[in-house]
């Protein structure tokens, strides 16, 4: 199996903005709701215009320019039921969630949404969250190693009857979801970290990465697919980017400056002490926002560095770039959701999906 792959077809999903402030910690003006009749509108416009994938936020406290949020799981469900083929992915806590407790629910969403429910583990960043909670707070590589045994738990109980596992943190006995799922949901993990990638090509269907430039993420990108290939499977790579599409490339820096210059310095900084932990704590200091800077993290997961930021030529440019280091589906995030993903769709992921097409042969 080559670490090289590149996709017949490039995927585009969006983040949901369930959470308020929108995507940058910026005091700029913006557009963008959190609310649910927001959401809903939103999913059926991205389904329409050819997005594959919504991804929901998971918070439970304010922070970070966020004071408010909406549960990650039951936000998921309600766009489902708002939708018909957009699949949409629900981020969970491990140590928040018990495994085949969530097995269970993501069976049932499953069976109600033709297979369109998927899950994507994060680790935690937020040590305030699992201390309001009286939950124990482990250290970076602690909590990762708990992530592999959930995912491990998930696709035991999603590939069989009587699934059996026996670890640090979770212990099945002769367990059985019934019924089976018809499909079982995809698994996503996210991270940046070398105990992310082992987690993403051991067990994941998916990894997300951070924004980064192109030879970075193709350096991680090598990484998960040799311990996918070691472990005889595949993982497929999602990468998350911030989208500035205007109709100049000096239009487009422009409005990037802007949402800088604009930024709330003390919720920037106050996040980057949060994360620190995070990343830099990871026995090889490589996790996610190890080397971020203050201006990368005015879009939370680096989304800026990633360069979606430009004219459609451009972008369309750097899309393919992603796609020849093996890239397969790009995270969207915008300033303006409703009117900024419209734009996306009429302008890059429509000329992209005509040019997949194949031209049929000629009748003889």
């Amino acid at each position: 199996m080559s670490t090289a792959r590149v996709t017949d077809s490039i995927s585009f999903a969006y983040w949901v903005p369930n959470v308020s402030g929108g995507l940058v910690v910026s005091d700029i003006e913006q557009t963008t709701d959190w609310g649910i009749d927001y959401n809903r509108r939103l999913a059926r416009t991205a389904e329409q215009i050819g997005f594959d994938y919504a991804l929901t936020q998971v918070r439970y406290l304010g922070s970070y320019g966020a004071e408010s949020q909406h549960e990650s799981v039951s936000f998921s469900l309600a766009l489902l039921e708002a939708t018909e083929r957009l699949r949409v992915i629900a981020a969970v806590h491990p140590g928040l969630w018990h495994p085949a407790v969530l097995a269970n629910l993501a069976t049932t969403a499953g069976e109600l949404y033709d297979g369109r429910f998927a899950l994507n583990v994060v680790s935690g960043w937020l040590r305030e969250e699992f201390r309001k909670f009286g939950e124990p707070w482990l250290e970076h590589d602690e909590r990762y190693r708990r992530s592999a045994e959930f995912l491990q738990v998930l696709r035991a109980i999603f590939s069989g009857d009587h699934a059996e596992f026996s670890g640090d943190f979770y212990r099945l006995h002769d367990y059985s979801v019934s019924p089976r799922p018809t499909t079982a949901p995809e698994l996503f993990q996210g991270g940046n970290s070398s105990a992310a990638q082992v987690n993403g090509g051991r067990y994941a269907d998916w990894y997300f990465l951070n924004g980064a430039p192109v030879d970075e993420l193709a350096d991680q990108i090598a990484q998960v697919r040799r311990h996918a290939e070691k472990a005889g499977r595949e993982t497929k790579i999602g990468v998350n980017a911030f989208v500035i599409l205007d109709d100049s490339e000096a239009g487009a820096h422009a409005r990037l400056r802007e949402i800088i210059d604009r930024a709330d310095r003390d919720a920037v900084e106050g996040f980057a002490e949060s994360v620190r932990q995070a990343g830099q704590s990871s026995s090889d200091g490589k996790g996610m926002w190890a080397n971020s800077s203050f201006e990368d993290l005015v879009q939370y997961n680096d989304g800026f560095r990633t360069g979606l930021i430009g004219t459609a030529e451009q972008i369309t440019d750097r899309i393919s770039e992603l796609r020849e280091i093996g890239v397969d589906l790009v995270l969207t995030g915008y300033l303006n959701f409703q009117e900024e993903l419209e734009r996306f769709g009429r302008e890059i992921i429509a000329p992209l999906r005509a040019s997949e097409t194949p031209v049929p042969s000629p009748v003889p």
